[in-house]
């Protein structure tokens, strides 16, 4: 197994339809979708359209340590890390993490600018906008007006931005929560945002995004991205899992294994080597934004995984893919472990057992996601799966919380 880089993996901290990738730059598009080891519903929209292929140093002058005097114009210097807990996005650092992901970054700006015929004197609202860089692109396809909506205190670093790029006639930035703020149009013709979370629905803005969708898009508006599918994957991770699991057997020679049952129910954000990969891919859940239900999110999917070859299982992955289907041509994105990796990477779930598999044999099982009830931006997982080979069967149902 090719063990990955631990510090790469993610507890929440801050590669069917598959994406060939191509060095992206100015001239690129995003990746495209197609993977002979992904089965895709046979009902998936826009599957007869061709994808396009996108994708300081401390003073050492005095040795006696001074408190910093944080000017008041630094975007949240009067912030303690308790206070970071309700507005993480007023780090710098996530936003750069996010502007530098150059697949999901070129693919928006492609999607934009390849399409200016959608943008074209077009009111435009832009959920969740970050440092702007939606609204920009934008504005600089021919929108007529761009609101960009920012809850956090970077809200105030976006209108500055907006100001030094010369486009404060063209975009408003309103700070606030999208279900306070109050518009100056009725309607808007477009809403864009990037809402993913790890997992795809983990920490994400989906329920704001159909808040306003229903509260102030036109009848015939456009949604981007308007679809997100969720997939399911088995690999094989022996190494891995005896580091970040079978770890706490024995730690410095003391039984600490009463965490593992612990450490087993929280997902492990990484990236996954293809190579790991054992079984077929398999479509769980595909989510039309532009009509979708705020509880459409909760769902419980089946799922059928195939090894394509003798190996063990140690865990599942899941990822997702989101397209553009509005677009010229249709364009999107893929998080799964075949593609160019992105910041979401990949979400592993750990089994307890360790499955000997052989080629055609197949793990069936079902996946329950749901909301959790006191922190709606959490998700809690179900997991039952029933194998039957001819080294090993098993039954079992798992439970995973993604905090």
């Amino acid at each position: 197994m090719a063990r990955r880089d631990s510090n790469n993996s993610h507890q929440y901290e801050g590669t069917h339809t598959r994406f060939e990738d191509e060095q992206i730059d100015e001239a690129t598009e995003s990746s495209n979708l197609e993977d002979p080891m992904c089965e895709a519903d046979e009902s998936t929209i826009g599957q007869d359209k061709a994808f396009d292929h996108s994708m300081c140093e401390p003073d050492d002058s005095d040795d006696v340590a001074r408190p910093l005097d944080l000017d008041d114009s630094v975007i949240g210097s009067d912030k303690t890390s308790a206070d970071y807990y309700f507005d993480s996005y007023s780090h710098f650092g996530i936003h750069e993490e996010m502007l530098k992901d150059v697949v999901r970054t070129k693919t928006y700006q492609n999607v934009i600018y390849k399409n200016k015929f959608l943008f074209k004197d077009k009111v435009v609202l832009d959920v969740g906008a970050g440092t702007g860089i939606l609204s920009l692109f934008c504005a600089k396809a021919g929108a007529k007006h761009v609101y960009a909506v920012e809850c956090s205190h970077m809200a105030d670093m976006a209108k500055e931005i907006v100001a030094a790029n010369g486009f404060s006639e063209v975009i408003t930035v309103m700070k606030g929560k999208v279900e306070e703020i109050v518009l100056p149009v009725a309607q808007v013709d477009i809403i864009i945002s990037e809402w993913m979370g790890y997992f795809l629905l983990f920490e994400n803005m989906l329920n704001t995004v159909l808040y306003a969708r229903d509260k102030w898009l036109v009848n015939d508006g456009i949604v981007l991205p308007d679809k997100a599918s969720l997939y399911l994957t088995a690999i094989e991770d022996a190494e891995y899992k005896e580091d970040k699991i079978e770890f706490w057997n024995s730690v410095y020679g003391f039984d600490m294994s009463c965490i593992k049952k612990q450490a087993m129910m929280e997902p492990l954000v990484d990236t996954v080597d293809q190579n790991q990969i054992v079984t077929n891919c398999q479509l769980l859940k595909t989510m039309d934004i532009s009509k979708m239900a705020p509880g459409d999110a909760s769902f419980t999917a089946p799922f059928k995984l195939v090894a394509s070859r003798d190996d063990y299982i140690h865990a599942l992955v899941a990822y997702f893919d989101v397209s553009f289907t509005n677009c010229h041509k249709l364009t999107g994105f893929s998080t799964g472990p075949r593609s160019r990796a992105t910041h979401w990477k990949q979400t592993v779930l750990y089994l307890e057992d360790v499955l000997t598999i052989c080629e055609g044999e197949m793990i069936v099982g079902s996946m329950t996601v749901a909301q959790n009830k006191k922190n709606p931006r959490d998700v809690d997982i179900m997991v039952k799966y029933s194998f039957n080979g001819q080294r090993c069967q098993v039954s079992r149902t798992q439970y995973y919380k993604m905090r």
